[in-house]
């Protein structure tokens, strides 16, 4: 095990404490997807190349023209958002699809009971049965 040195800021002796680096149990599986790598590392490259050119600022557009840079901005980043969504397959899908209908049917027989309580309850309070 490695061992981890960790020296506070206000530690003015030059104490050094030291702690053991806790052990992995699980092994973590990360599945890579090519495009998503892509577009990072394309993303990547163009930051890069504008810190190199010292432009780190962008460039504000014109005042009737940024309602649509700001629209297409979040078009662009939306639809990264959605290619990094994992849809469900089909079978997942049709669980999930079979919970909401047994949630549903379930919800619907505690209402029809509790409406057929209270009705009984209010006929008594009022005379009617």
């Amino acid at each position: 095990m490695a061992k981890i040195t960790r020296i506070k800021a206000g530690d003015s002796s030059g104490k050094r404490v030291e702690e053991a680096e806790p052990t992995i149990t699980r092994k973590k599986v990360v599945v890579k997807d090519k495009k998503l790598d892509k577009a990072k590392q394309k993303d990547l490259r163009k930051a890069e190349k504008a810190v190199a050119k010292g432009k780190t600022d962008e460039k504000k557009p014109f005042i009737l023209f940024r309602p649509f840079v700001y629209f297409g901005r979040y078009l662009r980043d939306s639809w990264r958002e959605l290619r990094q969504v994992r849809w469900p397959n089909a079978k997942a899908t049709w669980k999930m699809v079979l919970a909401v209908f047994v949630y549903t049917a379930l919800f619907m027989a505690l209402i029809f009971l509790l409406d057929l309580f209270f009705t009984w309850l209010f006929n008594i309070i009022l005379g009617k049965g």
